[in-house]
């Protein structure tokens, strides 16, 4: 297995510069803050981690992304090595956030498995495109089922969803077609309501306010979690079911 150009980006967490950097930022300006980094556990043992810095700039906690893909213009494996941190929400100064990292935003085990560990706000650090050879009828299904299926996890688990995605054009290194980010990021409230969104042309700041008073009501005349019927459930833990 040849070593890639991009081999030494790996940092530590918390001692690495990016680390240093954010802690700094989130400090200065009094703002929770949530980032990836691609990080270094150990010689050749690597996460795509989440890092949530608090308004004082302490770490409140970290994610590393559970789900790891293999597809064109993705081959993550070849990186990372799969968390092993759970699905746990990280409590800060606004409340608990479940982080989840790109591929795993079309899992709805892990938005559930987040909320029912207590995760008030469902947060989807993201970088996904299409393919510029694509038909543009295929691209706009690509996008409409990102934003549909994150849509329904807050939906289905009644908390606001925020998912952010990269914008632009990256050019592959061996020449194929690169990646063509669709942006399109959004906060969405705990019935799938749009309340900010952004296109896939230029860089934004979305501003929502979050009422958690809302998620409650929205549990009581929706109690999904209520009415869930764990003791048929057990099958969902097997890969395929004959």
């Amino acid at each position: 297995m040849c070593q890639h150009a991009n081999s030494g980006y790996p940092q530590s967490v918390p001692n690495g510069p990016d680390c240093l950097t954010l802690q700094a930022a989130a400090r200065e300006n009094g703002v929770v803050l949530v980032s990836t980094i691609f990080e270094k556990r150990a010689p050749g043992l690597y996460h795509n981690t989440a890092i949530v810095f608090d308004k004082d700039g302490s770490i409140a906690g970290t994610f590393r992304k559970m789900h790891i893909p293999d597809d064109p213009g993705f081959y993550e494996k070849f990186y990372f090595t799969p968390g092993d941190l759970g699905f746990t929400p990280i409590s800060t100064s606004i409340g608990k956030l479940g982080v989840l990292i790109c591929w795993d935003q079309w899992y709805p085990e892990a938005a559930r498995l987040m909320a029912l560990a207590g995760a008030e706000i469902l947060i989807y650090p993201t970088a996904i495109g299409w393919n510029p050879d694509d038909l543009e009828d295929e691209k706009q299904r690509q996008c409409q089922a990102w934003i549909t299926v994150q849509r329904g996890h807050a939906v289905a688990n009644g908390i606001p969803v925020i998912s952010c995605n990269r914008i632009g054009f990256e050019a592959a290194p061996d020449n194929a077609s690169g990646i063509d980010f669709w942006g399109h990021s959004f906060i969405a409230g705990p019935q799938g309501e749009f309340l900010a969104q952004a296109d896939h042309l230029q860089d934004t700041l979305l501003f929502a306010t979050l009422d958690k008073n809302r998620s409650e009501n929205v549990r009581r005349i929706w109690p999904f979690l209520r009415d869930r019927r764990i003791d048929e459930f057990a099958s969902l833990t097997r890969r395929y079911i004959d």
